[in-house]
């Protein structure tokens, strides 16, 4: 099959939706020949900062003179964005064959997700890749990547999403993400609300894991320009690329779990990690274009990360906020909106191109109903027209909802293809 070929076949599978457990994985990676076995993997959990939490990680290992890769999902425009070696997307061509060993040997159940993963491990093997950061998908305990062998595991802040999967409860969803602290592992948790925290602290003892807490044992402060990591005897200034005040609570955590491992067998400097968090990307999280008027992409899509957009936003000079946004139907999109839409002048509804969306029509009507000026543009592209069109000298457009939104916004912004894949 070519390579186009192969994604569709891959993409097919999405048919199967999210199925949590184990069991197929592990078959499928037995097929293969475990090669998730020989990756010494830094697992990655939580409700919100996942990516960026594992953008500085790998950015830092990267900095400290490791072959890192890092394993991320959903991706914004290419499939290769999920596979990363040194911060660079591998090959087409690398993928293409490790997703053609994969699709040899996979029953016919395996889930997109889980084919995906595959698919990591086998390249990240190949590779020889000394650590691998891996994101877990959904969840933690019966999510694919579970399998990994885990050097430590990171927990970022928990709350409510994927409900239909992990819980109605913040009690039973951190239960599912603490399933990633491994036997005598340390663990590094980001601050979490109480109920939360104790189920991590009762999993971790359970697991004889070591519990490392931030601001209990690390923490970072603002100081002009600059962040200022203090823990474990180090004290570490940055000046970290990624925006947004809650991108300082991510380094944090990836600069932990960087300390952690010197533990493993890793030596990783203070002048690494400032390199590491100087050099990070992470595309459509808080990202700016600049313009008349600049847009402001981040891929807000559950209640606590329109909260976090929110308090961001107050770094910034505008006139006005236009609002462009599309949801997906399934998450708790009314929630986001209430946060977002007291912000902005007008909110300008749009459809992206899942069929989980919610129509722009609907999406709107909601606003209006709020008393909030609103109108359906269409598509992300025409959303965004329609914005510029709208916008006066000093405004300021924000593209948010979902990340499928913002990814389709940025592939029309960088004249790119865009791969609108759940998973």
């Amino acid at each position: 099959m070519t390579y186009e070929e192969t994604l569709a076949h891959i993409f097919s599978r999405g048919r199967f939706g999210m199925k949590p457990g184990l069991e197929r994985i592990t078959l499928l990676l037995e097929l293969l020949g475990n090669p998730h076995h020989g990756v010494r993997a830094v697992q990655i959990a939580g409700t919100n900062g996942k990516g960026s939490t594992g953008a500085f990680l790998s950015a830092i290992m990267t900095a400290a003179g490791y072959r890192t890769a890092y394993f991320s999902s959903p991706h914004l425009l290419n499939f290769t964005e999920r596979f990363r070696i040194n911060d660079a997307d591998l090959p087409e061509s690398t993928v293409h064959r490790a997703a053609g060993k994969v699709l040899t040997v996979a029953p016919p159940e395996a889930t997109f997700f889980e084919l995906v993963t595959a698919i990591a491990f086998v390249c990240f093997a190949e590779e020889k890749v000394d650590v691998a950061i891996i994101e877990a998908g959904m969840g933690g305990a019966h999510d694919a990547t579970n399998v990994a062998t885990g050097l430590l595991s990171v927990i970022t802040p928990i709350s409510l999403d994927h409900c239909d999967y992990l819980g109605d409860t913040i009690a039973r969803i951190a239960a599912e993400k603490a399933g990633i602290i491994k036997q005598g592992r340390p663990v590094v948790v980001a601050g979490q609300a109480g109920e939360a925290l104790q189920v991590i602290k009762e999993m971790a003892q359970l697991r004889s894991a070591r519990l490392i807490l931030a601001d209990a044992d690390f923490r970072i402060e603002a100081q002009g320009e600059n962040v200022v990591f203090t823990g474990f005897d180090r004290v570490i200034s940055c000046q970290p690329a990624l925006q947004g005040a809650f991108q300082a609570e991510n380094l944090a955590l990836a600069i932990a779990a960087a300390l952690q491992l010197a533990k493993a067998g890793f030596t990783v400097s203070d002048a690494d990690i400032a390199r590491g968090a100087a050099a990070a990307r992470w595309p459509g999280r808080m990202e700016l274009f600049p313009g008349v008027p600049p847009l402001l992409l981040d891929g807000a899509h559950n209640p606590a990360g329109a909260r976090a957009l929110q308090q961001s936003l107050a770094a910034y000079q505008y006139q006005r906020l236009i609002l462009v946004i599309g949801v997906m139907a399934d998450k708790a999109w009314q929630e986001v909106l209430l946060t977002l839409l007291p912000l902005a002048s007008l909110t300008v509804a749009v459809t992206p191109s899942l069929e989980r969306a919610l129509p722009a029509g609907e999406l709107a009507a909601f606003c209006l109903e709020q008393g909030y000026a609103a109108v359906a543009a269409g598509t992300p592209a025409q959303g965004v027209e329609l914005a510029r069109a709208e916008a006066q000298a000093g405004d300021l457009v924000l593209v948010a909802g979902s990340l499928f939104t913002v990814g389709e916004v940025r592939g029309y912004l960088t004249d790119s293809s865009f791969m609108p894949i759940r998973g």
